[in-house]
């Protein structure tokens, strides 16, 4: 971390002291940023972007020249591991992501093999030229996150072979022939595992798991498949490389009810969306014993509002959290908190809100470290 400009992220994931809290978005790199598109009508489609490392470098800095972030995170899709697999992926205007050969009967399953990692190649190459392009006068600007999705949520999209209100086809099979969808998240866990030690070897310096659906699953149905495949995946990453700590953060969205489950996972940092405040979340996790760092929680709808409505939202966010115990004798409350959305950022958002997030952030934090 000694070659980092900025490494607040870093120590707040590890539940160090900081100076403010940082701040980073998810899907940060996105469609609400005017050269972002710019960048993505040059490469053609969203693949042609995604698989081209000198535009996925390109569009992964562009929201860190905008605003004041603390952590970059690679610009890829959590699909790229099925894609790898031979699903054959493709994005259709105004349809977005499909599957050409989804997973809807038992010989397609049990057919299914671990992602080539040789395939991916493309990810890696983004990952360690981005690294480089964060580098400014001999230091790093801010880390660098890699991420994947999680083993369930990968699944919901290689069963149903597309986004899905219910994933249908998903949970049919998770009922009716738990085996088979066993067998899935079982290569998805190999493999996903495979991924991100991948990431961290080509110059990641976080990861992140992504469980978009995993909070659809009904009580313990969650705990069995979506959250004990993670544990595992988590069980397989590299967590210290090159004499440095490589923190895990794991996040379900709608998951918040199963904080006391996830607890138990290894991971770091527990990311929240909106249904749970972090004081709440604070308390539950040290009555456990189990000291971990928070990230989250703001709506990312309160970014349609008013920049005033934003400031108060995001300082209420803050200041929840400053009622709560500290994560470890002689921290601040604040401390152990990375400031983020509740998922990821709309396509539609203001620019400019996030400018009015930022600031608030920076500013609100730092006032209320100065009380104590």
């Amino acid at each position: 971390m000694s070659l980092l400009l900025n490494d607040r992220f870093l120590k707040a994931c590890l539940g160090e002291a900081v100076d403010q809290t940082p701040l980073w978005l998810m899907r940060q790199a996105g469609r609400y940023l005017p050269e972002y598109n710019a960048t993505r009508a040059k490469a053609g489609s969203f693949l042609g972007l995604a698989k081209n490392p000198a535009y996925a470098t390109e569009v992964t800095l562009q929201p860190l020249d905008r605003y004041p972030l603390d952590a970059a995170i690679l610009f890829s899709d959590i699909l790229t591991i099925p894609d790898a697999m031979g699903l054959g992926l493709k994005f259709t205007a105004g349809e977005g992501p499909s599957f050409d050969h989804p997973l809807r009967t038992e010989e397609a399953v049990k057919k299914l093999r671990a992602a080539d990692i040789n395939e991916l190649k493309y990810v890696f190459d983004a990952v360690s030229e981005i690294r480089k392009a964060l580098i400014q006068d001999g230091k790093q600007r801010v880390p660098l996150i890699g991420f994947s999705g999680s083993p369930w949520t990968l699944a919901c999209y290689m069963i149903d072979g597309s986004s899905s209100d219910d994933f249908r086809h998903a949970k049919t099979m998770m009922f009716s022939r738990p085996d088979l969808l066993q067998h899935i998240l079982d290569i998805n866990a190999q493999s996903v595992a495979a991924y991100l030690n991948e990431q961290v070897r080509a110059g990641a310096q976080a990861l992140m798991i992504f469980d978009t659906w995993g909070g659809m699953l009904p009580d313990g149905w969650y705990q069995t498949m979506s959250l004990a495949s993670m544990q595992k995946v988590i069980s397989l990453l590299l967590r210290d490389y090159a004499g440095n700590k490589i923190p895990v953060i794991m996040f379900t969205k709608g998951g918040a009810i199963w904080l006391n489950d996830m607890a138990h996972a290894a991971a770091d940092v527990i990311a929240l969306d909106w249904t749970m405040s972090l004081s709440r979340a604070r308390k539950q996790l040290l009555g456990l014993n189990k000291p971990l760092a928070l990230q989250g929680n703001l709506d990312p709808l309160i970014l349609f509002s008013k920049p005033a409505d934003i400031a108060k939202q995001a300082s209420a966010v803050l200041d929840d959290l400053a009622s709560a115990p500290t994560l470890k004798p002689g921290l601040h409350p604040l401390d152990g908190h990375v400031f983020n959305l509740g998922h990821g950022i709309s396509q539609f958002t203001p620019s400019e809100s996030v400018s009015a997030l930022a600031e608030t952030v920076i500013s609100r934090s730092r006032a209320i470290r100065s009380k104590q």
